[in-house]
């Protein structure tokens, strides 16, 4: 008889508990703790052997900061300190100049035309600078090692005096990167996938910085109020007064990035109060899902209609939304297709497969955001 998978185990706990609520961190034993089997296909899939997440499915073999932040805050998931050095030495050897507490990364590096390699395109990425602040912050704190922390803090800072912005009559909000993101004077596009709030949480209580208690409630604004009929959009204007506009180059569709506000909101601590907000403001895409038994590829926000089937990564980063939503037909239909597809299995679909490790190991009970943002690893079971 075939031995189960991780995955098909996990589903196999559901079913004996009749529900597809996450699993508790406290469950398991200290043996389980060492073990996240997606991860180590991650890195044999993806990390060079000195620290470099690639991005096959790229002619150029690109790396994205992105990339190397979700990797990081993988790694620390799972208590693989190695792969967590050798991927911040590579970020900041190759995309800081050498340098991370002196400038911000780069976010697009790969084969040039001449074919050499390097920076494709030195402007940063707010939403990975975000996520690498926040790994090295939580490993910091978890691991006991002061230059992350430090470091963290460096970054966090670099954030707020080079990507954020304030919008008259709106707020301050985090700006996608420091440059190209206000087409006029009055306005600005912003991405909420950019925005996950326990981030900036956790930013807000490391730091006691008054502007990360405004981008958090700014973040909650935006995905709320870009969403009217319940479905995130991949960019929005935002107008100087606070008005919100369709995104010109994209009519306020959502579908690739928008996938992850969903991602984000789910994993939200039930005690944070922006968690009802959210789940009420974005049910209706939920409940589109129930419906249909499927992610939309894209959505219309602006009337509601959605279109085409999203990938199993897509159902993936429903799930802990489903979960949070108490739709759990709909979770376990959602977890069953992400078996059916099995999106771990392509060695190519970067994207999918990060979108499949934030879920499921959130699903899993590898982790969790505290109310202030901060994580809790299940390997820190270990330790109690």
């Amino acid at each position: 008889m075939m031995a189960a998978s991780p995955l098909r185990r996990t589903l196999l706990a559901a079913g004996a508990a009749a529900s597809l609520l996450p699993l508790p961190l406290l469950a398991a034993d200290a043996a389980a703790c060492d073990i996240w089997p997606h991860w180590s296909g991650f890195k044999r899939r993806f990390l060079s052997e000195d620290g470099r997440v690639i991005d096959r499915s790229s002619p150029q073999s690109i790396t994205t900061s992105e990339g190397q932040s979700y990797a990081l805050f993988f790694a620390l998931v799972a208590d693989d300190r190695d792969s967590f050095a050798r991927l911040l030495r590579w970020t900041e050897d190759n995309l800081a100049g050498g340098d991370l507490s002196a400038s911000l990364p780069a976010w697009h590096w790969g084969r040039r035309p001449d074919g050499g390699w390097g920076v494709l395109d030195d402007n940063p990425a707010s939403d990975a600078d975000l996520w690498i602040a926040y790994a090295l912050i939580e490993a910091g704190r978890l691991w006991k090692n002061q230059k992350y922390a430090a470091l963290g803090r460096l970054v966090a800072e670099r954030i707020l005096r080079e990507e954020t912005a304030d919008i008259p009559g709106f707020g301050r909000v985090l700006l996608p990167a420091p440059r190209g993101f206000r087409p006029q004077p009055d306005s600005f596009r912003l991405n909420p996938s950019y925005l996950p709030v326990q981030l900036m949480r956790r930013m807000a209580a490391v730091t006691g910085q008054a502007p990360w208690r405004q981008l958090g409630a700014t973040a909650i604004d935006v995905t709320v109020r870009s969403a009217p009929r319940g479905f995130a959009p991949d960019w929005v204007l935002v107008k100087a007064g606070g008005s919100f506009q369709p995104d010109a180059a994209t009519e306020a569709v959502g579908s690739y990035n928008a996938i992850r506000v969903y991602l984000w909101a789910g994993m939200l601590d039930e005690k944070d109060p922006a968690r009802a907000v959210l789940l009420r403001a974005l049910l209706p895409a939920a409940r589109h899902v129930e419906r249909t038994g499927v992610p939309p590829l894209e959505a219309h926000t602006r009337d509601g209609e959605a279109s085409g089937t999203g990938p199993a990564g897509f159902s993936a980063a429903m799930l802990p939304f489903l979960s949070a939503a108490r739709l759990t037909d709909a979770a376990r239909r959602q977890l069953l297709r992400v078996e059916a597809r099995a999106p771990l299995d392509d060695s190519n679909n970067y994207y999918e497969q990060v979108l499949t490790l934030f879920a499921l190991g959130w699903h899993g009970g590898l982790y969790r955001f505290a109310p202030d943002g901060s994580l809790i690893p299940r390997w820190t079971c270990k330790e109690r």
